[in-house]
Parts: structure tokens; C-alpha cells; sequence
């Protein structure tokens, strides 16, 4: 009778539960599901149809949503306007394999929203300094490509890609370049490595909003059907807010809002805790 009730009128079954403080899958309403992060550059990840090895990449787990992400180095030329600065360029990709809801083809909105928030995050939290990745002013500089592929779809991908990017980007390690003074010639010492400096870790923390009032954090895809609007909320090791992503829906009043921001700092301190305890655990004894 209840998986009737719940196929049939799915609002009015999670109604019921919500009034008692909890959801369906026996979480309380500011409760995340299970996170696990593995990190390791011997990960290989898929990316345009091959299969790479990155420099550095990480696979995290947020109950069933499940994202990959491979971080590959190239050196290249700064741009003019930018001659001491090198580019990290994101893409976040929700292929067919990960839920009936994405077809096969070009990127679909929520994709292409996903790599723009992904963008947003490493400008708004300066997770890296452009400058940083600067070899040589105006002649030679690192590119970070980025890519994000959820292997498996179950809401709340913008939580789930911010992590994977901030854990695979702790995990890259990058060669030694110089500029030969004769030669003009770039030299790269594949022995010599060195880690990236990460200044910021910003963390993404999202909820669902129910029939306009009602904060849930992190959300499942069947919620984020179900609500009447989504917010995600990101935060830096000051507790500062980075940014705030509102794609419509119901509005918030600065009381939820505020909500939103306290729980928010609070899983910053939960993600940082994990993600230090994984590289501690990997690197050399």
C-alpha cells in the first residue's frame, strides 16, 4: 500500500514524513547521506571517449550520486591580458549511463549550469591562484583542465562535483618546468614534482525546499523533483560565503537563509576533516 501511496501522490507521502521531522530514507532533515572520498593519481578516469591517466583525481560518493574527477596539466601560453596567470577550465558531464534523465549528445542545461557553478566556485573561493600556476610572464603557464563526470545520478550534483574537484586538485602533482635561457625551449623534470597550492577549500552545501518553508539538506533527485525550489550554499576555511546559487523556485527570507549558511559551516568543518584524514592516509610514510 505504500509504494502505491508513494508512486501515486509522492508529495503527499513525503508530507507525512516531513511533519515528523524526517524523510523516507530514515534521515533527519538536516542529515546527509553517507560521503566517502577515495583519492590516488593512479585513479584513470574517462574523458572523451579514452581512457586517461590524470594527474591527479579523486571519486566521491554521496549516497548513490557517485562523480569522478580527473584533473589533466598542459602547459600553454598566458593570454595577453593575463601574462602572469595560467587557466583552470571545468566541465561538469551527466552522461545516459548515470540516469534515464540525460540523453546521449552535447551537454544538456543541467550540465552546463553544473560547469558554471563549478566555474563560480574556483573564481569566488581563489580554491587556487591563477598566478600560482604561472611558469614564465607572458611566455609559458599551466593549464588545469578539469573535468567532472557523475558515473552515477542521484541528486545533489553540485555537492558531490565541488568535492571531487577540491580532493582531486589536493591530489595533483606537477613537474618541475624551466625555460632554457638559450633556447627559449621549455624543460620539463618529470622527477622533480610538486604539489599545488590550494589556498582556499570551498565547500558546497545544497537543500531542497519544501512547499516554500521547510530547509532539507542534500537532497535525492526524487526531492529535488518534489521541492518547490533548491539552494546551495558555498563556504570557505573562514567560514566566509563564497557564493550563494539560487536557480529560482521559492524565495528564502534572510532568517532561512542564515539556517542555510550556519549548516553550511558546519559541513565545511565535517568535508575538510575527511578530506585531511584521506591524504594523510595516502601520502608516504
Amino acid at each position: 500500500l505504500s509504494i502505491c501511496f508513494r508512486t501515486v501522490e509522492p508529495l503527499e507521502y513525503y508530507r507525512r514524513f516531513l511533519k515528523e521531522n524526517c524523510r523516507p530514507d530514515g534521515r533527519e532533515l538536516g542529515e546527509f547521506r553517507a560521503t566517502t572520498v577515495n583519492i590516488g593519481n593512479e585513479q584513470h578516469f574517462l574523458s572523451s571517449g579514452s581512457i586517461t591517466t590524470a594527474d591527479g583525481s579523486a571519486l566521491v560518493k554521496l549516497g548513490n550520486t557517485t562523480v569522478i574527477c580527473g584533473v589533466k596539466a598542459e602547459l600553454a601560453a598566458p593570454a595577453v591580458d593575463s601574462a602572469n596567470k595560467g587557466y583552470i577550465v571545468p566541465n561538469v558531464e551527466l552522461p545516459s549511463l548515470c540516469s534515464t534523465r540525460f540523453r546521449s549528445g552535447p551537454p544538456g542545461e543541467e550540465a552546463q549550469a553544473a560547469s558554471q557553478f563549478i566555474a563560480d566556485v574556483i573564481e569566488n573561493s581563489q580554491i587556487i591562484a591563477k598566478e600560482d600556476l604561472c611558469i614564465a610572464s607572458g611566455k609559458l603557464a599551466w593549464v588545469l583542465y578539469c573535468d567532472i563526470i557523475c558515473l552515477d545520478y542521484d541528486g545533489n550534483i553540485l555537492d558531490a562535483s565541488a568535492f571531487a574537484l577540491l580532493a582531486a586538485l589536493k591530489n595533483v602533482q606537477l613537474p618541475s618546468v624551466t625555460i632554457n635561457e638559450e633556447t627559449g625551449l621549455s624543460e620539463v623534470n618529470l622527477k622533480q614534482k610538486n604539489p599545488l597550492v590550494i589556498r582556499q577549500h570551498p565547500v558546497a552545501t545544497s537543500f531542497a525546499i519544501f512547499d516554500d518553508t521547510l530547509l532539507i539538506v542534500d537532497p535525492t533527485a526524487e526531492e529535488e523533483d518534489l521541492a518547490t525550489g533548491t539552494v546551495t550554499v558555498v563556504t570557505d576555511d573562514e567560514g566566509r560565503l563564497c557564493s550563494v546559487h539560487k536557480p529560482g523556485g521559492s524565495p528564502l527570507t534572510g532568517a532561512k537563509l542564515q539556517d542555510c549558511i550556519t549548516r553550511a559551516i558546519t559541513r565545511h568543518k565535517e568535508v575538510k576533516k575527511l578530506i585531511d584524514k584521506v591524504i594523510k592516509s595516502i601520502k608516504p610514510k
